[in-house]
C-alpha cells in the first residue's frame, strides 16, 4: 500500500497506531515484492502471516500460494484485513501470535511463516516457533536489526551470544538485508532487517546432550568478559587444559570465541553420546513365527531383518493427565527408519519372552519408567508392519520420563488430534508400524465412542 492509502485506511477504521503492538506500517511496494520474493513461495505453501497490519505483503502472499492465515491482534485491523481481502485462500484469525498453538500447523503439508514481529515479543515469538519439532519449512521475519544481527551473528563478534547459539542448534540463520526506518509509518525510532531462518538437517551437528549444551552456553555468556575456565568450573570435572586441546580452543578463551560445533565438543567431552553396539545386537535373537503367530524357531536379528521374516513387537502409548500422547523420534543409529517419530516406545519380543514381559523391558530401556500397562489390540503382520506381529498398550503416566539416548533422538507429548492432522499430512515422517498402531488405536476409540451404553 501507498503511503496516502495507510493513512486513508487508518482514518477509515479509527486506528492510531500503537508503538506496543508495534504498528508500523510499511509503504515501500517495491520493498513489500523483494520481501515476499524472498519466501521462494510456491502455488502449494500454506502461509502463516504474523502481524500483518493492512495487508502490505498479505496481498502479494495470496495471490502466490494454496492459503495464508494470518494472524492478527488487533480486532480492528482483523476486520479490516476479512473486507479488504475476501478470498478462498484468506483466513484471518484475531488472536495474539503468542496464544497461536503452532503445532496444528502439522497438519498442513508444507509451511512458511512471514511476519513483521513486533519489537518487543519479537524473542519470544521466535522461540515459539522455533521449538523442535517444527511444522514450519521456513521463516522469514522482519526484525529490529540488533535482532536480527544477534539471531545471525558469527563467533567473535559482539552480537554472537546464547540466543544466537540457542537458535542456529537447530537452524541456519541469513541475514538479508537492512530495512530503514523510513518505509514504514509511522516511521520507527530504529532500523529494521529481514533474516530468513530455515531448519538444519538432523545429521547435520554430532549428537549431543541438548539439556547440558543450553546450559554450559547460558553460565559462558552469564559475564561475557570472563573466560570460560572461571565460569564452567562447575561442569568441567576434569582438567579444563585437556577439555580445551581436545576441542582445540585457546584454554583463556571467552564464551564468544567457541564456535556451534566447538559448544557441541565441549558438552559431549563432558557427557559423550556413543554409538550403541550395533553388532552386539545384530545378534539379538528373535522368535520367528509362522502366520498364525505361532513360534516356529529362534533367528538373529541380523536374519530376521534381512529376510524379512515374520517376528514379534510390542508398542506402548503412554499418555499423560492432558491426555496427551507421548511421541519419540527413533534415534539416528537404529538400523530401521532412523530418526522417525514412532510410539512412546517399541520393541521387539526376544528369545523365551512373553509380549506383556517385552513392554514392560521396553518401557523401562527407553522412558526409565515401570507402570502399568493395558492391552489394547493386536496387529497382524504385513509388510506395512515390517512383517511384525505387534501387540499395542497403553499406559497413564503422573511424572516426568527418561528418554534413553542412545535410543531415543527425542520426545514430545501432542494431543491425540495434533497427531492425527500431522499423520495425514506427512506420513513420511513416522515410522511405519507406528502408523498401523495409531490407526487401529484410533478406530478402536472411535468404536467404542458409538457403542451403544
Amino acid at each position: 500500500m501507498k503511503l496516502t492509502e495507510i493513512r486513508a485506511s487508518l482514518r477509515e477504521i479509527e486506528v492510531s497506531p500503537v508503538k506496543t503492538l508495534g504498528q508500523n506500517f510499511l509503504h515501500d511496494q517495491n520493498l513489500a515484492r523483494w520481501i515476499v520474493d524472498q519466501a521462494e513461495i510456491s502455488p502449494n505453501d500454506y502461509v502463516v502471516e504474523v502481524g500483518p497490519g493492512l495487508g502490505a505483503l498479505t496481498e502479494l502472499l495470496v495471490q502466490k500460494c494454496s492459503h495464508v492465515l494470518a494472524i492478527e491482534k488487533d480486532t480492528r485491523l482483523a476486520n479490516f484485513l476479512r473486507e479488504r481481502f475476501k478470498h478462498s485462500r484468506f483466513e484471518v484469525i484475531n488472536i495474539d501470535a503468542l496464544n497461536f498453538d503452532s503445532r496444528v500447523l502439522f497438519s498442513c503439508r508444507r509451511v512458511k511463516l512471514v511476519g513483521n514481529i513486533p519489537y518487543n515479543i519479537s524473542s519470544a515469538l521466535l522461540l515459539k516457533f522455533l521449538q523442535y519439532p517444527s511444522p514450519i519449512s521456513l521463516l522469514l521475519f522482519m526484525l529490529q536489526k540488533e535482532m536480527a544481527l544477534r539471531l545471525s551473528a558469527s563467533p567473535r563478534t559482539q552480537s554472537y551470544g546464547s540466543l544466537t547459539l540457542h537458535v542456529q542448534t537447530n537452524h541456519h540463520v541469513k541475514y538479508l538485508r537492512t530495512i530503514p526506518a523510513s518505509v514504514f509509518f509511522p516511521k520507527p525510532e530504529v532500523d529494521s532487517a529481514l533474516v530468513k531462518i530455515s531448519p538444519r538437517d538432523p545429521l547435520e551437528l554430532p549428537p549431543h546432550d541438548y539439556e547440558l549444551l543450553e546450559r554450559l552456553v547460558r553460565r559462558g555468556f552469564s559475564q561475557r568478559r570472563k573466560q570460560l575456565r572461571k565460569l564452567l568450573s562447575p561442569e568441567i570435572v576434569h582438567d579444563w587444559d585437556s577439555a580445551a586441546s581436545i576441542v582445540r580452543f585457546d584454554p583463556r578463551a571467552r564464551a564468544e570465541e567457541l564456535s556451534l560445533p566447538q559448544w557441541i565438543a565441549l558438552a559431549n567431552y563432558i557427557a559423550p553420546r556413543t554409538a550403541p553396539n550395533i553388532s552386539a545386537t545384530s545378534e539379538e535373537r528373535f522368535p520367528v513365527v509362522d502366520k498364525n503367530d505361532r513360534i516356529l524357531r529362534y533367528a538373529p536379528r541380523s536374519e530376521v531383518h534381512g529376510n524379512n521374516l515374520r517376528h514379534r513387537a510390542i508398542h506402548v502409548l503412554i499418555f499423560n493427565q492432558a491426555d496427551e500422547v507421548y511421541l519419540q523420534q527413533r534415534s539416528r543409529w537404529k538400523d530401521r527408519h532412523p530418526l522417525k517419530w514412532d510410539s512412546s516406545a517399541a520393541g521387539h519380543v526376544g528369545d523365551g519372552e512373553s509380549y506383556d514381559e517385552a513392554a514392560e523391558r521396553e518401557l523401562q530401556e527407553e522412558l526409565g519408567a515401570k507402570i502399568n500397562l493395558k492391552r489394547i489390540l493386536k496387529i497382524p503382520a504385513s509388510t506395512r508392519t515390517d512383517h511384525e506381529f505387534i501387540w499395542l498398550y497403553r499406559g497413564e503416566i503422573l511424572g516426568g520420563l527418561q528418554p534413553n539416548t542412545t535410543e531415543i533422538e527425542t520426545g514430545v507429548f501432542y494431543p491425540p488430534a495434533i497427531i492425527d492432522g500431522w499423520v495425514a499430512a506427512r506420513r513420511e515422517d513416522f515410522a511405519p508400524g507406528f502408523l498401523e498402531c495409531w490407526k487401529a488405536y484410533r478406530q478402536k476409540e472411535r468404536s467404542n465412542a458409538n457403542a451403544p451404553t
